[in-house]
């Protein structure tokens, strides 16, 4: 190996944040990692709040718009259903362990649980805040991303916030 590649190597890794106890070296230094999992633990927390409530308003829909909300509901619960996998598996491969209880969720999600069962058009608005307060939540945490040059984290963030916006501006065209 050439001094000139060797010399290349010994500045990068001087640059380069060391392997923590859990012998983790991808280049992201253990506190911005940590920072980047809690703030996915806070979005893991609300994806599956969400998932909860869209879940159990597809099965409890009644009245005129029964048929389109019921498949609607079962389309967004399934896909947040893969989601929360993806974020719970990115907050692993941070080297941080995901929540998974209800009791952890209700600590650290933004969305409040349903106790009742609400008319069919109450239940499209309480989505529609959902998914605003999940992409909120997505764009906090990107600016952690952004600093540490987590692009796996901020491309999560990107997809998960173009569906939660998109899904609210679709839940918002069925009260207009």
């Amino acid at each position: 190996m050439s001094k000139e590649k060797s010399k290349t190597r010994a500045a990068k890794a001087a640059k380069a944040p060391a392997a923590d106890g859990a012998g983790i070296d991808i280049g992201i230094s253990k506190s911005d990692r940590e920072a980047i999992a809690s703030g996915l633990s806070r979005l893991l927390a609300d994806e599956y709040t969400l998932y909860l409530k869209t879940h159990n308003f597809h099965w409890n829909v009644t009245g005129p718009m029964f048929n389109t909300l019921h498949l609607m509901f079962e389309g967004q619960y399934t896909e947040a259903a893969l989601a929360v996998d993806l974020v719970a598996e990115r907050i692993r491969a941070l080297g941080f362990p995901a929540p998974g209880t209800y009791s952890q969720y209700a600590k650290l999600s933004s969305i409040e649980e349903d106790e009742s069962v609400p008319p069919a058009l109450d239940m499209v608005k309480k989505l529609v805040k959902g998914h605003e307060a999940c992409a909120r939540t997505a764009r906090s945490v990107f600016p952690l991303a952004e600093k540490a040059s987590d692009e796996p984290t901020a491309d999560l963030l990107t997809q998960r916030l173009q569906l939660h916006e998109k899904t609210a501006w679709m839940l918002r065209s069925l009260l207009e």
